[in-house]
């Protein structure tokens, strides 16, 4: 059987606008600098205007821009690290845990979630909402299910308090955790919590903790993916960096 040789394909024009538009931020606009609007730019570049915001899209998606509700697109900041790591604290609530609990619930999991933890469909868990935040600025949002078996101190329904399900928790001998990454979209409330317009891409990282050869917790993180990247080393723990 014969080879054959792929064609080339041609470079979409959103994607050269979107080199061209690359070069501009690095010798035109400086660090936070709001952008001029999409129909000036689009003159200015010769382009449609659905191909211009594409080409915005794509760079707000590689971390050189960001967009903010009425305020409009800007050049992004500087990057801060935001350390991804088993190095750290090895259960939710540990000490040295960066992450804030805001509220809890007594809700059923999505149904990816409710496989994770082996729960029956529509079983209701403790759902524990947490932030975390780098110079001030939170920079994701985790929503930690925990069944009613990783907590048997507590009596089925609404914890009182969300700190009472991460303490019971630290009771529990973890096996081990494993970890996925996962591009997605921000919903409306990680929308609203991120300072994020619904839609916007985001990292998602879900951990699942075991113990007993079974899930004890899932955590679900939502990251900005606007502004964050992973990176991995052996002398530097993986983190997840903050873009400019």
């Amino acid at each position: 059987m014969g080879t054959t040789q792929p064609e080339a394909v041609p470079e979409p024009k959103y994607w050269h606008l979107k080199t061209v538009l690359s070069d501009a931020l690095d010798s035109e606009f400086a660090v936070g600098e709001i952008l001029p609007n999409e129909r000036d730019l689009a003159a200015r570049f010769g382009v449609a205007r659905a191909t211009l915001r594409q080409a915005l899209e794509q760079l707000e998606l590689e971390g050189r821009l960001q967009r903010r509700r009425g305020v409009g697109t800007s050049v992004a900041p500087p990057r801060m690290g935001v350390a991804v790591t088993d190095a750290g604290p090895n259960r939710p609530g540990a000490a040295g845990d960066a992450w804030q609990p805001i509220g809890s619930a007594w809700e059923a999991p999505p149904a990816a979630v409710a496989r994770l933890l082996e729960t029956e469909p529509g079983a209701c868990v403790h759902i524990v909402r947490r932030t975390r935040r780098t110079r001030g600025q939170i920079v994701a949002a985790e929503l930690l299910y925990v069944p009613a078996r990783s907590v048997p101190a507590l009596a089925a329904g609404p914890a009182e308090d969300s700190t009472a399900v991460l303490h019971e928790l630290q009771a529990l001998p973890l096996d081990g955790q494993d970890r996925s990454v996962e591009l997605g979209s921000a919903g409306a409330d990680e929308a609203r919590q991120l300072d994020r317009l619904p839609g916007s891409p985001v990292l998602v990282v879900t951990t699942r903790y075991v113990a007993a050869g079974r899930t004890a917790a899932v955590a679900v993180a939502t990251y900005r993916a606007d502004t964050c990247k992973l990176t991995f080393g052996e002398s530097t723990p993986p983190a997840v960096a903050l873009a400019g």
